[in-house]
């Protein structure tokens, strides 16, 4: 838990409490505008611009008066574009509302003269259709703590829960000892759930994660999923005590792959003496969809089975997965900041009384994770970490055979070119509009052209219904991009194009909607330039800056529309795609212009962050 305080010669300092013992602190509960001071503003030292101001100098001059040094507040101390921090803190939210020693309330949309020496009558009907009270998260805020005070627009106190406790029943519904002091098990579920009933959120889901706390659950955050997956996932973890942590939700679209998903479940649930398993094959062919449904059948073929899905690409990532693990199975001693946190997991699930689990790698094209740094230096892998039990089922996702090979001997599972029929019933389940009858020739031509990969489908499809077109429009154009294509790659060395393989179908795709989003919006395309010249995961929204955050919306929209970043949630950030993020590059660099936009990258870079190494920057191309 980070907490903000100001030193002696008024800067704003945030400090990270974790694994330690955190002070006693003030918190502040309220509506978010727009202009909030976030994380990285504290880290620019930025924020005395933002109108989100005032309510830091707010909280801290009431904290001061109450005795208290440290406060919190959700804008600023959660690092929101990294989303293991932010499922984290989602699920802590409840606790350190409850442990804060004073809740204020900012209502912004009540006024009291400062003149006043009471409250006028104006302020209390203001008071009871502030739209505080309509808002999800605030329900916790207001159950959670013990002390919780309200204050105006002009930092005047109006009262608090103790005081205000009829009103607030009256405003809310809540029930007076729900009010008082709330202890989940005096309340039935479906209570708890009602007291969210006619309160909104900005995003869809977190009218299901805010309730968090409140039913006494942890569960990850998958934003994009929708309200209705979130709620199903909800009862799920209330139904049973085995964890389900995915971060993603069900593939509708999923098709195909049958019997690849009856080898995974003989070789793991039939076949006692398998352990590990990888399914292998090229980038784009739909190696985590396939991951990914196996983890929810398993699911529903055993709820008693933990499921975790865990960021292999990455040293960074595998230990925060780690870390998501440790926390939601609470394995003693997880937040000692001095732990081997890695170590403890591969422990407590190598034990025969955790259970039986399934671990989901993916991305695992590498098995070295790093470096001792001791003195006699040796390389530190995956497999260092790898629990050994024969409840415990491992499956990676790779594009690496020799991977595949160290991490399981030899049991493996390899995608291959997808069939004609299941292309064509991918592709149709994509489109907005039904296939005719007399498109199925055209559409068979398509997904040859396509090669019948996954990804290409689905960006071909996403511009189809963006731009209302027909499967022969489509076809047509793309041919058009083919001939251009080869024409240039007749007139370069083929060991350059080879790093990039423009002529492959992701490829063609791309360089197809690019030309469009140039003429659409020359914004959207300015971001996708720049999101060439970084790390194609967590690409923060604020380093996509534009004149307005409404135009910005407006651009990720189009890009969205087109298939080629994933969106992540709000005030967070976008990744993209392996084989999009090489052939962005391959573009820019076809364009000569390459080196141009790595360098505008870095200028903006060293203007959102205070450390060049935040986004890394790929390595210049390959001359």
């Amino acid at each position: 838990m980070r907490l903000l305080h100001f030193d002696q010669v008024g800067r704003l300092l945030l400090t990270d409490f974790s694994g330690k013992t955190t002070p006693p602190y003030a918190i502040l509960s309220h509506r978010w505008g727009d202009s909030e001071i976030l994380f990285i503003d504290i880290a620019n030292g930025t924020y005395r611009e933002k109108e989100g101001y005032r309510k830091i100098e707010f909280c801290a001059k009431q904290a001061a008066k109450d005795h208290l040094q440290y406060f919190w507040i959700d804008t600023c101390c959660i690092d929101k574009w990294n989303l293991n921090e932010l499922s984290k803190s989602i699920n802590s939210m409840f606790l350190w509302y409850k442990n804060a020693e004073k809740c204020y309330v900012f209502l912004p949309d009540v006024s009291v003269p400062t003149a006043s020496e009471a409250v006028p009558q104006s302020a209390w009907e203001s008071f009871r259709t502030s739209a505080w009270f309509t808002r999800g998260w605030t329900l916790q805020e207001l159950i959670a703590p013990g002390s919780v005070e309200f204050f105006s627009l002009e930092g005047q106190l109006l009262g608090d829960k103790q005081s205000l406790e009829q009103l607030l029943h009256a405003i809310t519904r809540l029930p007076i000892q729900a009010l008082q002091k709330f202890a989940p098990d005096d309340f039935t579920i479906s209570e708890r759930m009602g007291w969210a009933d006619g309160r909104t959120t900005t995003e869809d889901e977190d009218i299901v994660y805010c309730l968090f706390g409140i039913l006494n659950v942890s569960m990850s955050a998958s934003y994009g999923e929708g309200r209705d997956k979130a709620c199903i996932r909800l009862q799920g973890e209330m139904g049973n005590g085995a964890p389900f942590v995915i971060p993603f939700s069900q593939n509708e679209n999923f098709v195909g792959q049958e019997l690849h998903l009856a080898d995974l479940e003989a070789m793991i649930f039939e076949d006692k003496q398998t352990t590990r398993i990888a399914i292998v094959g090229p980038g784009g062919t739909g190696k985590s969809q396939l991951a990914l449904e196996f983890a929810y059948r398993t699911r529903k073929r055993n709820k008693n089975c933990s499921v975790f899905w865990i960021d292999a690409s990455s040293k960074d990532g595998v230990h925060q997965s780690y870390t998501s693990i440790a926390q939601k199975l609470d394995i003693p001693g997880w937040n000692d900041e001095k732990a081997n946190i890695m170590q403890i997991v591969k422990l407590h699930l190598s034990r025969r009384d955790a259970g039986q689990s399934l671990l989901i790698f993916d991305n695992a094209d590498s098995v070295i994770l790093g470096s001792t740094g001791m003195s006699i230096e040796r390389n530190i892998t995956l497999i260092d970490y790898l629990p050994r039990s024969d409840l415990c089922f491992i499956l990676f996702t790779t594009t690496s055979r020799d991977a595949a090979k160290r991490l399981t001997s030899q049991e493996t599972i390899e995608i291959r070119k997808m069939e004609h029929v299941t292309a064509q019933i991918m592709l149709e389940q994509y489109l907005n509009t039904p296939m005719a009858k007399t498109e199925k020739l055209e559409a068979k031509r398509l997904l040859k052209n396509l090669s019948h990969l996954p990804l290409a489908i689905v960006q071909a499809a996403a511009f189809i219904n963006t731009r209302n077109i027909t499967l022969h429009d489509y076809q047509s154009q793309l041919a058009k991009q083919q001939q251009r294509t080869l024409k240039f790659s007749s007139a370069v060395p083929e060991d350059t194009l080879q790093q990039y393989d423009i002529e492959s179908p992701v490829a063609m795709t791309l360089h197809l909607s690019i030309n469009q989003i140039r003429r659409e919006s020359p914004l959207a395309a300015r971001y996708l330039f720049l999101a060439a010249c970084v790390n194609r995961k967590d690409i923060l929204l604020d380093f996509l800056e534009a004149p307005s955050s409404r135009e910005r919306e407006d651009a990720i929209r189009i890009i969205n529309s087109y298939k080629l970043v994933t969106r992540r949630p709000a005030e967070s950030a976008m990744d993209l795609h392996r084989l999009v993020h090489d052939a962005l590059r391959g573009w820019l660099w076809k364009q000569g212009i390459l080196d141009e936009w790595t360098q505008t990258a870095i200028v903006r870079l060293s203007n959102v962050f205070p450390d060049d190494d935040y986004f890394p920057v790929p390595k210049r191309v390959r001359r």
